[in-house]
């Protein structure tokens, strides 16, 4: 592909091994090579006159950004499937582009799920945390008694890819399988799932997985009300910041409605909230839904592929085209 040597891209992290060549190849990369996000201040000056951005969900593209970065930028392209960190309206205003990378994290976040279902039911978090202490235990009948998953109903909140993944996987475990979407899906995409209405899907999951995008009409629409209609002793796996409201997540689990939940995606990364740190009965992992290698560096090549499409005019292999009600960023 022949790109503009004038083009220059800011990329502002570290990417997986092997990712960045090509893009080094066509155009002058601007490579904040850290895992830790770039200062703002930092990243206002290095976007000066680039023609895209190679940006993650820390680094909030704003009018600020939009603005830093000039007349020149052409693309915002997002190192994730969610873009919740990008003003989408004040980048349409410019006439720049954005992109994000959904598909190719399906399969590793869906797996992701299953470990923090499997983790939260049977209490793994719980027992390796004893058995470190050295603290004294000894098996017994009725000793750290979990949740048994097979023929349990599950229910899925959010049946995009990586819900109809997690629908996929529920077979293996005999598990019959509810989903509230806006839509409901074509018969072909359900899995064997049934629709419900969000209320209704509540209350009869003592499973929910929460994949649902962040937009919104979705944010905190997991609330204090809406855990309480869930069956006592239920189990909740988040794997979307902000659809779950983490203060009423910790409340229901210290009041011992839920049984248990596990959360990889948090509200206000990298902050967890504390009443969440104090629930023995939650698994909390620290936003691991993507990472596998293949995965990570999958994910980087999309973004690469949209941004070498930019450079030259190209339609863009994945290009983001929001809802009506998608949110406005929030610093992490």
């Amino acid at each position: 592909m022949t790109t503009t040597s004038t083009a220059t891209v800011l990329v502002t992290r570290r990417l997986a091994p092997g990712v960045l060549e090509r893009l080094a190849a066509a155009c002058e990369v601007v490579h904040h090579d850290s895992e830790q996000p770039m200062p703002r201040a930092a990243l206002l000056a290095a976007a000066d006159g680039c023609t895209a951005l190679l940006t993650t969900l820390d680094d909030i593209v704003d009018d600020e950004l939009l603005d830093a970065a000039g007349p020149g930028l052409r693309l915002v392209a997002n190192h994730a499937v969610g873009t919740h960190n990008i003003d989408h309206a004040a980048c349409a205003a410019r006439g720049v582009a954005v992109s994000h990378t959904p598909g190719v994290l399906t399969e590793a976040t869906a797996d992701m799920a299953w470990a923090l279902l499997l983790a939260a039911t049977r209490r793994l978090g719980e027992g390796e945390r004893l058995l470190r202490s050295g603290e004294p235990w000894a098996w017994a009948p009725t000793f750290m008694l979990g949740v048994e998953l097979a023929g349990t109903p599950l229910g899925i909140l959010g049946m995009g890819r990586i819900g109809q993944a997690v629908a996929r996987r529920a077979a293996g475990f005999g598990m019959p399988v509810s989903y509230h979407n806006r839509h409901r899906l074509p018969p072909e995409r359900e899995h064997g799932a049934r629709w419900l209405p969000l209320d209704e899907l509540l209350a009869g999951s003592p499973v929910l997985v929460v994949t649902a995008p962040l937009t919104a009409g979705t944010r905190h629409l997991i609330d204090a009300e809406r855990i309480a209609g869930m069956p006592r002793g239920a189990v909740l796996v988040s794997m979307t910041a902000g659809v779950v409201d983490e203060d009423a997540l910790a409340a229901a689990l210290d009041s011992g409605h839920l049984f248990a939940a596990a959360v990889d995606n948090f509200e206000h990364e990298p902050a967890v909230p504390a009443a969440l740190l104090a629930q023995e009965r939650a698994v909390l992992a620290p936003h691991l839904g993507s990472a596998t290698v293949r995965t990570r560096q999958a994910m980087g090549d999309l973004a690469v592929d949209n941004v070498l499409a930019a450079l030259v005019g190209a339609a863009l292999p994945s290009r983001f085209s929001p809802p009506p009600t998608s949110v406005p960023p929030s610093s992490p």
